[in-house]
């Protein structure tokens, strides 16, 4: 199982993640309310600015600090990224 950093110690299954997104669009921002709404945000942003929209296979929405860019190539499969965690 591979576990992704979404910054402040927060991780998520990368074998889970969907869609990684930008939250400035219209859509997802009705994705994000809809999603707060039937209580499926898990916001990791620490009080911080949203900047990225990881959209799980479970409909669960989570609201990350880090810049999108950042958490795709933690979502690679390169090894040069430290945060990316390999568990088998």
């Amino acid at each position: 199982m591979k576990m992704v950093n979404l910054g402040f110690s927060n991780m998520v299954n990368a074998s889970r993640v969907v869609a990684l997104v930008s939250p400035d669009s219209a859509p997802v921002k009705r994705l994000i309310q809809d999603a707060k709404d039937s209580g499926r945000v898990i916001d990791v942003t620490c009080g911080r600015k949203t900047r990225a929209v990881i959209v799980t296979d479970s409909s669960h929405v989570i609201l990350s600090a880090i810049q999108p860019e950042t958490i795709a190539g933690r979502l690679t499969l390169d090894e040069s990224y430290t945060e990316v965690y390999d568990d088998e």
